[in-house]
């Protein structure tokens, strides 16, 4: 079974994070939300509280298949700031598993270097945070740059959602999840 690690800071974006959540599980895909302070209930930028599965600590050694980072300020600046955080997405790129940001997220990889040479997006208001150094900066709603994913935002958790299935498991089950979405194109 594909797994996912998604770390889970105070003030992270409930649309994205609970939306990637249910898309990934509904591709069979085993999700451990990984609270950086334990397993107390973390609030999210819109004081909605959630109960991470495992705390942060407990899960570094694991290895997923990948890190998957929701937006939400000042959820990424306490993600960007966690040197856990920093060691986890440099482990991941070094060996070549997929790193996944969405929103503003995307600034934490540029911010470590993680995007230089790479195609990727982010939350129009931090594109001054991702597209730095030779980093080349897209539009679209989800960019796939090698095993480094993007999204743009809340509105488009549901495209990364997708995307991340197909790339764990394949373009037939991101089908079939799409399928019972009942999603109108």
């Amino acid at each position: 079974m594909a797994s996912v690690l998604m770390p889970l800071a105070e003030g992270f974006e409930e649309l994205e994070a609970v939306t990637i959540v249910d898309v990934l599980r509904r591709g069979g895909i085993e999700v451990v939300l990984a609270g950086l302070s334990g397993t107390e209930p973390v609030t999210g930028s819109r004081e909605t509280r959630v109960v991470p599965d495992a705390p942060l600590d407990e899960v570094m050694d694991r290895d997923f298949d990948m890190i998957t980072l929701p937006g939400g300020m000042p959820g990424v600046d306490h993600l960007k700031r966690d040197e856990r955080v920093q060691k986890l997405i440099e482990r991941y790129q070094s060996g070549g598993k997929f790193t996944s940001a969405i929103c503003a997220a995307p600034s934490i990889l540029a911010a470590h270097g993680h995007l230089e040479g790479r195609q990727a997006t982010s939350n129009p208001k931090f594109m001054n945070q991702v597209n730095i150094g030779d980093v080349d900066y897209v539009e679209d709603p989800v960019v796939v740059d090698g095993s480094v994913i993007t999204s743009r935002g809340p509105g488009t958790s549901m495209d990364f959602g997708l995307k991340l299935v197909e790339m764990l498991v394949g373009e037939e089950t991101r089908d079939k999840v799409e399928e019972g979405l009942v999603r109108i194109h």
